[in-house]
């Protein structure tokens, strides 16, 4: 080569420096130092009794390229599962932020939202019990069934809300209508009477109807959200567990460690070498990417719902306020509504011994209800308010977009995993330092049939990430619902009953709080003892009204059985609410 370059004129120095250069750039050689690959192999805690002290021929290869090496088989065996190991860590370390996002939130707003529940059954109970006295505790079972359904439902019971709600209306009117007529005796088939025309009879005005919009809307979506940051820490979860296959094993071997077989540790692959490596490996990771941003999308919007029109603070604090406007409200047209009750269901006995004072006498005065303002809001033992639990998930989410198609360009980034771009030329290209020149493959499972360095079967996707496809897709159908108000557990099954987990099927414009009017038909739910997974139960004197059987030992149903005497006086009250129900 010397007599190529200088033909017997070149001086004795740049004939030295010309041999270094060739000693550093020419391939390996047999005989040549393996000390700095001994060393990287030791510090990852391996024995050197298998590694060459220079290197040797390296036919025996499997993975790399089979010139002149500084690993032994064994040594090559070792480090092809050190680079699995390797791939699996870094994924578990990028994805480690999405799971502890999730799992942190989803704890965040459980305790959160259980302990709005716990204040606002808390708070009812003390204001009752300062306005009312007695009528309030000999009558706070009502109220207790009512926070221990909507607990349920919370939870993720079978309930419907609308149910509930219904229930608690219809045990609360003949509690109440027996307090504000003291001087009479009432059966239970009287009142059960008295609650059949309630409907009619609105003796409670339109405040059923606004706590069923506030408080359906507002758990639907609180339930959605929950159960939502629990579905994505799940995802997560199952999606960073890799199994790589074969051929994804074999390029990471490849672009990890065999520069080290080749004596060069210290080289990093290339950043399209890398690329390419990483889109094949997570090739079915990146189908996720579509039905991940939905998801991500609706878990920001319904957040947003919560943190206004759907406000779950203030729906909670809106149960006391409500009932109790709603009882004074009876209380208030008392003398109007008994009378129309009297002409319906007949004229009751008086009660022995009794003269006609009002609950008012009987309960002592009653006390107006603490609201707080803005700047006030109560913080929990969750450690905030809802407002700043939201911008919080919100600032977390966001960057979650695009997680697990950007995750090869995010792991090749990292200076440990590959060279970076201005390093093009003395990088590791998979043979040799040098350029890498083939194309960086397109994202997804079936961009990859051109992959240079990972062979995939396009025509088998992934069984697994299928599945995760699917739960996104029900995870963010739930959630685009409760954005609506609308609970898909009930939506399909009673939608056209009104008896669905959204208050009746209707759908919310964001007129609470403070969003402008808001007028649907008035539609009360029916009734239903006997949901699929709630047995029908028998009215006792003081638990609800179910199924009874009337003087005649037939079961009565939930439907209202005029007598001939009644039908005129129905015929009227039907004409007056029927606007009310269009």
């Amino acid at each position: 080569m010397f007599s190529r370059l200088c033909p017997g004129r070149c001086p004795l120095a740049l004939l030295w420096t010309v041999a270094a250069l060739e000693l550093t750039w020419r391939p390996a050689a047999a005989g040549r130092s393996c000390s700095e690959s001994r060393q990287v192999y030791a510090e990852r805690g391996y024995s050197l009794n298998t590694a060459p002290q220079t290197q040797i021929s390296g036919e025996h290869l499997r993975l790399c390229p089979q010139d002149y090496t500084c690993c032994s088989s064994v040594m090559e065996e070792v480090l092809a599962r050190q680079s699995e190991a390797d791939f699996l860590s870094a994924v578990d370390d990028t994805s480690h932020f999405l799971l502890t996002t999730f799992t942190q939130r989803h704890r965040k707003f459980d305790e959160f939202f259980r302990e709005l529940i716990d204040l606002a059954e808390k708070s009812m109970n003390q204001m009752f019990t300062k306005t009312y006295g007695k009528l309030y505790t000999q009558n706070a079972r009502v109220f207790q069934d009512l926070f221990v359904e909507l607990r349920r439902y919370y939870t993720g019971g079978n309930v419907s809300l609308g149910e509930v709600l219904a229930e608690f209306w219809s045990r609360l009117v003949e509690r109440v209508f027996s307090l504000v007529n003291p001087q009479y005796q009432f059966s239970e088939e009287y009142l059960e009477c008295v609650s059949k025309h309630a409907e009619q009879l609105q003796p409670f005005g339109d405040l059923p109807r606004k706590l069923r919009v506030q408080v359906s809307r507002a758990f639907i979506a609180a339930r959605a959200l929950v159960q939502g940051l629990a579905t994505g820490r799940d995802i997560v979860s199952k999606a960073a567990k890799l199994s790589p296959g074969v051929e994804c094993a074999r390029a990471l071997m490849r672009q990890w460690y065999c520069p080290l077989c080749r004596g060069s540790p210290a080289l990093r692959p290339c950043h399209g070498l890398c690329l390419n490596v990483m889109k094949g490996c997570l090739a079915n990771q990146a189908d996720l990417d579509a039905e991940w941003n939905n998801f991500i999308d609706a878990l920001v919007q319904v957040s947003e719902k919560l943190e206004g029109p759907f406000n779950m603070e203030l729906a909670a604090d809106s149960i006391a306020v409500k009932v109790s406007e709603a009882i004074m409200h009876m209380q208030e047209n008392s003398v109007s509504t008994s009378t129309k009750v009297f002409q319906g269901c007949g004229s009751p006995r008086p009660a022995p011994g009794r003269s006609r004072r009002s609950p008012r006498e009987q309960g002592g005065s009653r006390r107006p209800f603490r609201t707080y303002s803005p700047e006030e809001k109560p913080t929990t033992a969750a450690g905030t308010n809802l407002d700043r639990l939201v911008s919080d998930l919100k600032d977390r989410l966001r960057p979650m977009r695009g997680f697990w198609v950007s995750l090869p360009h995010t792991l090749c980034n990292d200076d440990k995993m590959a060279a970076d771009l201005t390093n093009e030329d003395r990088c590791w290209n998979g043979q040799t330092r040098g350029r890498y020149l083939p194309d960086v493959t397109g994202d997804g499972l079936v961009s990859q049939i051109n992959n240079p360095e990972v062979e995939v079967d396009i025509a088998r996707p992934d069984v697994r990430t299928r599945q995760l496809i699917m739960e996104l897709r029900v995870a963010t159908n739930r959630l685009r619902h409760a954005m609506t108000g609308q609970d898909t557990d009930f939506i399909d099954s009673e939608e056209g009953s009104g008896s669905g987990g959204g208050a009746g099927g209707e759908r919310y414009s964001d007129d609470w709080p403070g969003y402008g009017p808001y007028s649907p038909p008035y539609s009360k739910p029916p009734r239903n003892p006997s949901g699929p997974n709630k047995p029908p139960r028998i009215r006792d004197r003081t638990g609800p009204r179910w199924t009874r059987p009337n003087q005649g030992g037939r079961v009565r149903s939930g439907v209202m059985q005029p007598t001939p005497c009644l039908f005129l006086m129905l015929l009227s009250l039907t004409l007056i609410v029927a606007p009310l129900w269009r």
